[in-house]
């Protein structure tokens, strides 16, 4: 993970689908993700080398993208915002009914 983008958009994955995975690379995951922690720190914490925190971290940076192109719910929600962020600026009932079409939400 090279740009702050990138690390943004690996602890929302991470925030919906943490618990999929195994707990240590879920500790390892939510320490570099959710807490900052550098790589030697959680090394140091787990009594392991930093490369082994490493590979934990990529290959569980490769499951978050197989998870999201999976199930796709980063990209639903982001899509849902969009739409509502539409809705805010330009509000009539067809723009809502529209919306809800999309979504195909019945009662």
């Amino acid at each position: 993970m090279d740009k702050l983008e990138d690390f943004l958009k690996y602890s929302v994955l991470f925030s919906y689908y943490s618990e999929l995975f195994p707990k240590k690379k879920r500790q390892y995951l939510e320490l570099y993700l959710e807490e900052n922690s550098s790589l030697s720190e959680i090394a140091e914490q787990y009594g392991v080398t930093r490369q082994a925190v490493f590979d934990n971290i990529k290959k569980g940076v490769q499951k978050l993208d197989e998870y999201e192109s999976k199930l796709g719910i980063f990209e639903k929600e982001k899509e849902l915002k969009g739409k509502l962020e539409y809705l805010r600026k330009n509000f009539t009932m067809e723009n809502l009914e529209k919306i809800i079409q999309d979504f195909d939400y019945t009662e």
